[in-house]
């Protein structure tokens, strides 16, 4: 089927909040059969949804990083719970964890421990500011590092002050570096037959967003100077008018530009006389023209004669607007899911294969809807989990979930 991968890996996935979880879904989506063993009541992102936002009784976040995994819910802190999941962890190529450094090591799955039961194991850890050094034990969330990072402040930077990013950029960009490093890994592996510790934090994802912009600024004379700005310049270190605008009933960005061809699009006396000016060193007075310019006009105005013009320029949308967007659709970046009988948005795979993105295949709607599954692969008859759900160390969703 195009589209369909089956990359023959097996993970076990000890995470929760958003970087494991992505991680672990990019793999699941390529065809790995992740197997999310998760607390009796379920991980983190089964209990919180910000913006109210859940689907009948399952919330969005959990929807929105667990596509195409298998969910079994065990007591890590009993020895009976303990042994299965060492049992799952024999069996597999990879485990990825994304606990607080030394959390899995005090449960006795930590790196080493893992090693000595299956000594070609890819052990993938994720964490907010790395396994050691003076700030590892600090908290590691999405916003935290993008403060800590400077992206903060280099997204404000101009007349308002710092601006934070709209969304977990930082977190889910740190889920698609450790599924690129386990993958990496997983090809050594195929190779030689070792396994390797693959480590990733949110702070080094932060850090790696910003490489082109970080990479110019430490080489620019007067770099302090250089990230404040006008509110309309969107950038740093881009020309003007690269940037936002509002127009009279709407607002758009412009990327790089020509001056003259602008001007001629426009038909602005005013941006033909700033059309020779070095619009970086005065990007402040040019971006305020543009502005000027641009504010009494309307929108279908403006993309008439830029797209004659061959302006970069793109409007500002809502997500209304994304959902609706046809390019978006054409390209399959939406899709539907049932949930109790309501239909649920989700954000497909972001990749296509042959021509075609990954299908859904199957969503863990509630923890330990795979218990029973699972189990009987390990070899566990009916009586003998019958037994490890009635003494609590197993969790099975309801049955008529």
């Amino acid at each position: 089927m195009a589209g369909s991968l089956n990359i023959g890996m097996k993970v076990v996935s000890l995470c929760h909040y958003l970087q494991g979880p992505a991680c672990c879904q990019y793999l699941a989506d390529m065809g790995a059969d992740v197997i999310k063993i998760e607390p009796l009541k379920g991980a983190f992102e089964r209990h919180w949804s910000g913006g109210n936002s859940w689907v009948t009784d399952v919330s969005a976040f959990s929807l929105a990083v667990n596509r195409n995994k298998r969910s079994i819910a065990i007591d890590l802190k009993s020895e009976e719970g303990l042994a299965i999941a060492r049992e799952l962890i024999t069996g597999a190529d990879v485990l990825v964890e994304n606990y607080r450094p030394g959390v899995l090591d005090r449960l006795g799955l930590g790196y080493e421990a893992v090693r000595k039961i299956n000594p070609s194991i890819i052990y993938a850890s994720a964490s907010g500011l790395g396994a050691t050094g003076p700030a590892a034990s600090r908290p590691g969330q999405d916003l935290l590092m993008q403060a800590r990072s400077g992206l903060v402040a280099a997204t404000g930077g101009g007349e308002e002050g710092p601006s934070v990013v709209g969304a977990a950029v930082i977190d889910q960009h740190g889920g698609s570096l450790l599924a690129m490093g386990i993958l990496g890994a997983y090809v050594r592996r195929l190779q030689t037959g070792e396994g390797t510790r693959v480590e990733s934090s949110l702070f080094a994802a932060a850090i790696d967003l910003q490489v082109e912009a970080l990479t110019k600024y430490y080489a620019a004379p007067d770099r302090a100077s250089r990230i404040k700005r006008g509110r309309n310049c969107g950038s740093w270190y881009h020309d003007a008018p690269y940037g936002l605008y509002k127009l009279a009933d709407a607002h758009i960005v412009l990327s790089m530009n020509d001056a003259g061809k602008l001007a001629e699009a426009l038909d602005s006396d005013e941006l033909r006389a700033l059309s020779s000016i070095d619009r970086y060193a005065e990007r402040d007075r040019y971006a305020a023209v543009m502005a000027a310019t641009l504010a009494p006009r309307a929108f279908a105005e403006v993309e008439a004669v830029f797209n004659v013009h061959g302006v970069w320029f793109e409007r500002v949308q809502s997500y209304e607007d994304l959902r609706d967007d046809p390019q978006a659709n054409h390209m399959g970046v939406f899709g539907e899911i049932d949930v109790n009988g309501r239909a649920a948005t989700l954000i497909n795979h972001p990749l296509r294969y042959d021509g075609a993105t990954p299908p859904l295949r199957r969503m863990p709607l509630y923890p330990g809807i795979d218990s029973r599954e699972i189990m009987t692969e390990l070899g566990l008859n009916a009586e003998r989990q019958a037994e490890l759900i009635g003494k609590s160390v197993i969790g099975q969703a309801e049955p008529d979930r």
